[in-house]
C-alpha cells in the first residue's frame, strides 16, 4: 500500500509540473541563419571556474521575451543588437574558460515550430569534465515569457561539488 502512495505522489508530482508550461525545443544552427536584431542575455560567467555561462539571442519584435530564472546579478541583458555584432559577442562571453573547445548554436523553437531565438552554449574540452556540454537549460512559456531554467547537469554539479555541504544544505 505504501508503495501504491509513494508511486501516485511521485506520478502527481511529474503530472503536475510538466503541466505548469509549455517546454519549447531546441534544433541546431547556423552562424548565417541569424539576421536582425537582438536582445542579447549574457548569462554566467560570475567567476573564474564558472562554466554554467549560455548566451541567449531573443529575437526583438516578436511576440516573446525571455527571461532568467535566476537573480538578476547572474546575468546582463543587451537591447538593440544587429545579428552580427550579437553573435561575435556572444562567442566572445561564452569562449573565455581555460577549457573551451567550440560553441554550439541552437534555434530556440516556439510549439508551432517559429524561431524565436537562439542560444550559443560553449562546449568544453572532454577531458576536463567528462563530457563537452555541461548544462540543462529548459525554455518554458510561462504567462506569455519564455522562462530559462539553466543549471549544470547533475554529474558536473556532483563532480565540481563533491563533499560541499553547503550545496546539500541548499
Amino acid at each position: 500500500m505504501k508503495r501504491i502512495l509513494y508511486i501516485s505522489a511521485v506520478l502527481c508530482i511529474v503530472l503536475f509540473s510538466c503541466a505548469t508550461g509549455n517546454y519549447l525545443k531546441t534544433e541546431g544552427a547556423k552562424d548565417a541563419d541569424i539576421k536582425g536584431s537582438f536582445t542579447l542575455i549574457l548569462y554566467g560567467s560570475r567567476h573564474l571556474n564558472d562554466i554554467e555561462t549560455i548566451a541567449i539571442l531573443d529575437i526583438e519584435g516578436d511576440s516573446y521575451s525571455f527571461e532568467p530564472y535566476a537573480p538578476e546579478f547572474d546575468y546582463k541583458i543587451k537591447k538593440d543588437i544587429p545579428a552580427k555584432e550579437a553573435l561575435e559577442e556572444a562567442e566572445r562571453f561564452v569562449s573565455w574558460h581555460s577549457s573551451f573547445y567550440r560553441t554550439q548554436l541552437s534555434r530556440i523553437l516556439d510549439e508551432k515550430g517559429n524561431v524565436i531565438g537562439y542560444e550559443l552554449r560553449p562546449l568544453y574540452r572532454p577531458l576536463a569534465f567528462g563530457v563537452s556540454d555541461v548544462l540543462d537549460v529548459d525554455y518554458r512559456i510561462e504567462d506569455g515569457r519564455v522562462v530559462v531554467r539553466i543549471r549544470l547537469k547533475p554529474q558536473i554539479e556532483r563532480m565540481l561539488f563533491d563533499g560541499d555541504k553547503s550545496k546539500e544544505d541548499n
